[in-house]
């Protein structure tokens, strides 16, 4: 297989800009009572395994246990919808991950109950952050860097 192109060192500046938007977000979610960072880590690695991104999931499932999350939840994350052990919250922003991802239509219930949940601020950077990271899936995906090499911030 021929080695793909280093998309960072191409389009710095663009690249830039998708880590100006991680920032953000992590910003907000430190600072959010209704989506905390655990939350929001648990949506990109449910996307990433929609989207197939291996290293995303690599990625991710290492950062979430390097924050405290547990491996069951990791491995259950799949199946979210039939494993107990993630609150209701949890529950929203992945069901709003899932459909947000897919393209499917957001009906009125289904936002209500999203906006009901974690508020217009919220809601809106969730969203944001789903687009973050279906991006980063896509980019990651035509480029292929190498899986396994990454290592959880400390």
């Amino acid at each position: 297989m021929t080695k793909r192109i280093d998309y960072a060192a191409i389009s710095p500046e663009a690249i830039k800009i998708l880590h100006q938007q991680e920032a953000y977000l992590r910003h907000q979610f430190q600072h959010s009572d209704t989506v905390p960072v655990s939350t929001w880590e648990l949506v990109k690695l449910r996307v990433s395994q929609i989207n197939q991104c291996a290293f995303c999931i690599d990625m991710h499932s290492k950062d979430a246990l390097s924050m405290g999350e547990t491996a069951e939840r990791i491995y259950g994350l799949s199946a979210w919808r039939d494993m107990p052990m993630y609150s209701d919250a949890e529950c929203v922003a992945l069901g709003w991950a899932e459909r947000v991802t897919s393209g499917q239509t957001i009906d009125e219930e289904t936002y209500q109950h999203a906006l009901d949940g974690f508020g217009p601020q919220s809601l809106v950077d969730l969203t944001l952050a789903i687009n973050a990271i279906n991006s980063w899936n896509r980019i990651v995906k035509v480029f292929k860097p190498e899986v396994g090499r990454y290592q959880p911030r400390k």
